[in-house]
């Protein structure tokens, strides 16, 4: 069994370590890896996510914006126009719901914290905003912080990492993030991290952290992890589409609850 944690939230907190907590992606995005532009009117966003939710996700992430690789990024503006109207019709339909917002911007965050969200996932794990630490600190909602190297642009030419070079460098990087949420003053309790799977971390290179994942509970904090339908997952195969990585999703997703992955970030939840 993983180490349980008390996660503190916006409004309620969340016990993590029971079960791992399975949080559905909602991409609001036309450029998404995976399914970009199935949901990018509010009706089809609300769909899903009320198809999620009855399925049982125990809480949504909400993206504006992806971050595949060469990904061309959006201004906030212009993610606060792709989100807010699908959060504010997700809390009308299901008031309970637990809504996490992935955005590295500090403005789309205030925003959707003002709207209802209880959690914020900044996948630059506070180095792309700089005024995201001090807001997470402020407003004091669940912040899911990850580990990436480098930004979405950069990824295709990055150098490879050597095996015995990836735990260290996501370790260090990870150690370096919480050590500026301490500085700006976000509670212990509101953080959770994420390895950063495929961010920066290209092909079998994520194999060898998903083999030390058990290694990083040595932080002190509750993880995360998204695996879901990367492409790394099924390299071996010719030219498989996202929505075909369903069983590497699931069988990776296995070894992940082994280690204690405390929450798992999916797009597919079975049927109940």
């Amino acid at each position: 069994m993983p180490p349980k944690f008390t996660w503190q939230l916006r409004t309620r907190t969340l016990l993590l370590g029971e079960r791992p907590l399975l949080m559905g992606i909602l991409n609001v995005t036309p450029d998404s890896f995976s399914d970009g532009g199935r949901f990018f009117s509010t009706e089809k966003a609300l769909t899903q996510a009320l198809q999620l939710l009855d399925r049982g996700a125990d809480l949504l992430d909400l993206g504006g914006e992806s971050t595949r690789p060469n990904a061309i990024p959006v201004s906030a503006e212009e993610e606060q126009t792709r989100i807010l109207a699908v959060l504010h019709a997700i809390l009308k339909a299901r008031p309970e719901a637990i809504l996490s917002i992935d955005t590295y911007h500090s403005e789309t965050a205030a925003a959707a914290l003002d709207a209802g969200a209880e959690i914020i996932n900044d996948v630059s794990g506070l180095l792309w905003d700089h005024g995201m630490a001090a807001l997470l600190a402020k407003e004091k909602p669940g912040a899911i912080l990850m580990h990436t190297r480098g930004r979405p642009q950069e990824w295709p030419t990055l150098p490879p990492l050597a095996p015995e070079e990836i735990l260290p460098l996501v370790l260090n990087g990870l150690t370096h993030t919480l050590a500026l949420a301490r500085a700006a003053g976000m509670p212990r309790d509101t953080i959770v991290l994420d390895p950063g799977f495929g961010f920066g971390k290209a092909g079998a290179e994520n194999f060898t952290l998903l083999a030390h994942f058990d290694d990083l509970h040595q932080l002190g904090y509750p993880l995360l992890a998204g695996l879901s339908r990367k492409r790394f997952l099924t390299a071996h195969l010719e030219h498989p589409a996202p929505k075909d990585r369903l069983e590497a999703t699931n069988a990776a997703n296995a070894a992940l609850i082994q280690a204690g992955a405390h929450i798992l970030r999916i797009h597919d939840i079975p049927q109940p």
